[in-house]
């Protein structure tokens, strides 16, 4: 199965869908000469699947909060989905047998490992034995750490979050840490962005603070772009 995603249905179509059927999401655009070979290649071999897995395909063209969301520098872009989190990743063109083994690999990803089911209990001692398991699994570094956050631990949280390459995910948490509680709602994110906005050029700490509330809103929230345009134009 084969379909086009766009920023409105990212979440839906890839994230939600993958908790499911495994996703693999392919970020092309019209102008890529690699695309084009790496694409019909990506297509044949989930066909091949017999719907086991799904290729959702994405222009960044035309969806550039997409794009942003996965921090994408360059295309083609792949990365795939299951269980509601991205479990590899590749970018640039990939010979066929290394596309075959990418999107094969995740047939016999839906089978619940004991991390798996370690991560579905969600408890804290759950968690630790998962690294005890694998200590430098990212997925479950991610949930311990939003875990101890949650549980006003932030210093905890952001030692563990060191531990593994910054993604949107540990971005988000650790702006959740050093934000704290008290912005509960987005409004009150977008009332505290306009204080911070006059503040942000000569002060350092007003300026990570608008940053971190920029993390929480999310990448996919066309009100961060609206945000990210003032904060560039205030400051250059």
């Amino acid at each position: 199965m084969i379909i086009d995603v766009t920023d409105a249905t990212l979440e839906a179509e890839v994230v939600n869908r993958s908790l499911t059927t495994p996703v693999v999401v392919d970020l092309w655009a019209p102008w890529c000469g690699p695309c084009k070979t790496l694409g019909p290649m990506i297509e044949a071999a989930v066909d091949a699947t017999g719907g086991q897995v799904v290729l959702a395909k994405i222009n960044v063209d035309e969806n550039p909060l997409s794009q942003q969301a996965f921090q994408v520098q360059s295309i083609p872009a792949v990365f795939a989905f299951a269980g509601g989190t991205i479990v590899d990743s590749f970018v640039g063109a990939q010979p066929e047998a290394k596309i075959i083994e990418f999107v094969n690999g995740l047939v016999s990803a839906g089978e619940p490992t004991e991390i798996d089911l370690l991560r579905e209990q969600g408890d804290e001692t759950s968690l630790r034995k998962a690294l005890e398991l694998e200590s430098d699994n990212a997925e479950v570094i991610v949930d311990l750490a939003e875990l101890l956050a949650g549980d006003d631990r932030g210093d905890e949280a952001l030692e563990l979050l060191s531990k593994i390459p910054e993604t949107p995910e540990t971005r988000r948490i650790a702006a959740y840490v050093r934000s704290g509680t008290g912005m509960a709602s987005e409004e009150q994110i977008e009332n505290r962005l306009a204080e911070l906005l006059g503040e942000v050029k000569a002060d350092d700490k007003a300026r990570q603070e608008f940053i971190d509330l920029l993390e929480l809103l999310g990448p996919t929230d066309p009100r961060t772009g609206a945000w990210r345009k003032k904060l560039t134009n205030t400051l250059f």
